[in-house]
């Protein structure tokens, strides 16, 4: 008898805002994010299994840990369900756009389908960003990632990410957080008339992370840089705690097109045209 098994695609997470607002008694930091998904990500096929294993392929798996330290196995584990999975990587790791989040994120959906039982409350323990990639479309996400609102209005968005391939440890960059204490985003979002609309508000934000991150990674200027002067170019930001970047765009042809001029520019980064949801 066939195991049954599912396929998921873990989309790419993009922070359009994220304002920090505080910090616990516990070191955590305290979030305000406007959040959408990508309509690209890497691929999970997930099956129930005697024994926890994990295959790592694709064009972005080099470094991916095939062990415990990955946090698929760990979301199988903490949801108690062995399993075997196959994790094809597109997208870049620790690069401020949620790949291990969605990933075991992924996991958590398959598990649960395979096994007609619900994701449990809880899955924060396994990272601030899983539970908004449960979540998976747009919504506003605070305090330390746990309180989220749905964003049923924001209008589908025409993007390139573009990442220069550089780390950026995630906690060198908070640390390098001038203030902890910001303000947050107003608190009744607007109601956009389309894209250039969206655009414009959101460029009236902030990401509180950029300024540290382009402090240590003189390439997350170069990266913004290259995406504001692209034709076409609403915005541009990092997202997360970097180094990927976004612009936003009037439509998805304007997206290609300035996505294929970054490439000549830049072979050796990673670019995609997506559209975020």
């Amino acid at each position: 008898m066939t195991t049954p098994s599912l396929r998921l695609r873990a989309p790419a997470k993009i922070n359009l805002t994220l304002h920090v607002t505080g910090q616990r008694v516990d070191g955590y930091h305290l979030l305000d994010s406007v959040v959408m998904f990508a309509d690209l990500g890497d691929w999970l096929e997930v099956s129930l299994a005697d024994t926890p294993s994990l295959r790592v392929s694709g064009p972005m798996a080099a470094g991916v840990p095939a062990d415990g330290r990955n946090l698929v196995l760990r979301a199988a584990e903490w949801m108690g369900v062995p399993a075997a999975i196959s994790l094809e990587k597109h997208l870049p790791a620790a690069a401020g756009i949620g790949g291990g989040s969605s990933d075991a994120a992924a996991t958590l959906r398959a598990l649960a389908q395979l096994t007609d039982q619900p994701v449990p409350d809880g899955a924060e323990v396994l990272g601030a960003d899983v539970p908004v990639c449960l979540f998976g479309r747009a919504v506003r996400m605070r305090g330390v990632g746990e309180r989220l609102d749905p964003l049923p209005d924001m209008p589908d968005l025409p993007a390139v990410l573009a990442n220069p391939g550089v780390d950026l440890p995630t906690g060198a960059v908070f640390s390098g957080l001038a203030r902890k204490q910001n303000p947050p985003m107003p608190d009744r979002l607007p109601r956009f008339d389309g894209v250039a609309e969206a655009a414009a508000w959101l460029g009236s934000m902030r990401n509180d992370l950029e300024p540290p991150a382009r402090a240590l990674a003189p390439e997350v200027d170069v990266t913004l840089r290259a995406l504001a002067d692209s034709p076409g170019a609403l915005m541009a930001r990092m997202s997360g705690s970097g180094a990927t970047c976004f612009a936003l765009y009037p439509d998805m042809a304007a997206a290609r097109d300035a996505a294929d001029e970054i490439r000549r520019a830049h072979p050796g980064w990673w670019v995609a045209p997506v559209l975020l949801s």
